[in-house]
């Protein structure tokens, strides 16, 4: 695609960047507490990145040396024609894996096509079993829908499925154990994701309703045998993962807060209107639209990501606080 040879990503502190979560839209059949506000305004149509802009932008990563590509929203499946642009980007010289973030309540419709378009993986969003809880975290969401979309990918024969719950003190936490049992029963994996401080909220405290990875991490102990894991490859995430002794399932921890990740960060971020973000937690980022409605040309388009990747902060500083880190919510972010 390229006339000019580079070494890949790598940023001003050396770390190599070889994955990128690309969101397909900020829209989302859900309103979940901790990621959005319960009205949300969202970006006009007319400034999301076209599904053509989106596979020009996946070409150019990687051919800039991304291995992985993670589509998100919002909501991935709400995007008209997705599946389309799952088939062309999976398509990719030099991609080794496509894999999807989604809430599952459009799974039941999808799962069969996004398999056979060639997404390899899933994580599926699930943070209560209780049908009136569910509602409430998320102030739209049907469990059984959901549910039922876990059950399609089981059956769609995804390499791996994951399920992603948001732990809060007074909310959920007393279902943290028929979470774990609920993944062991179906093959799957589980990651617990500490609150992050993106977007205001009025819903709730975030300070009061913090559960660290370790609290979970000690409740598990007491009626789980959880194995380390090995060292993560070089395009996995942030999760931290140890095996339940005796079941094909492992536990994640993604821990923002109590076990900082950002001395190995090997990944940024595309929102659906097209800003290339270089970290989750601070606002240095790259206007690729522009660039793409530019005419500019897919050389133009590499130069650029490369000389962003000098934007890429150390770390970001999340604290404690009910005062948001960054004002974009979590549905703009691109997971």
């Amino acid at each position: 695609m390229s006339d000019v040879s580079y070494s890949g990503l790598v940023d001003g502190f050396g770390r190599r960047v070889t994955y990128v979560r690309m969101s397909v839209t900020d829209r989302c059949d859900f309103r979940c507490v901790y990621c959005m506000s319960e009205d949300m305004t969202f970006v006009p149509r007319s400034e999301v990145l076209s599904l053509e802009e989106m596979q020009m932008l996946a070409e150019a990563f990687v051919s800039l040396g991304v291995k992985k590509i993670r589509l998100t929203g919002g909501e991935p499946l709400v995007r008209s024609n997705v599946v389309s642009l799952c088939q062309k980007v999976a398509a990719i010289s030099g991609l080794e894996e496509l894999v999807m973030t989604t809430n599952g309540a459009q799974l039941n419709r999808y799962a069969c096509d996004l398999r056979a378009a060639g997404v390899r993986r899933l994580n599926i969003s699930l943070d209560s079993l209780k049908s009136e809880r569910f509602r409430e975290l998320t102030r739209t969401g049907d469990l059984k829908k959901v549910l039922a979309g876990i059950d399609a990918a089981c059956a769609a024969g995804f390499d791996r499925i994951k399920l992603n719950a948001v732990i809060m003190k007074g909310r959920n936490d007393d279902e943290i154990e028929d979470l774990v049992d609920f993944a062991i029963s179906r093959k799957l994996d589980i990651s617990f994701i500490e609150e992050m401080p993106l977007g205001q909220i009025d819903e709730h405290s975030r300070r009061e309703a913090f559960f660290s990875s370790d609290e979970l991490k000690n409740r598990l102990a007491q009626s789980y045998t959880l194995i380390e894991a090995p060292t993560k490859s070089s395009s996995a995430g942030p999760s931290r993962y140890h095996h339940v002794a005796g079941s094909e399932t492992r536990v994640g921890f993604i821990s923002p807060h109590s076990h900082n990740f950002c001395g190995d960060c090997n990944r940024v971020r595309v929102t659906a209107e097209g800003r290339l973000l270089l970290c989750l937690g601070n606002e240095h980022s790259l206007d690729l639209r522009s660039i793409l409605r530019s005419g500019a040309g897919p050389q133009a388009l590499e130069d650029s990501i490369v000389k962003a990747m000098d934007l890429k902060p150390e770390r970001h500083y999340f604290d404690h606080s009910d005062e948001p880190a960054v004002v974009r919510f979590m549905n703009m972010t691109g997971g």
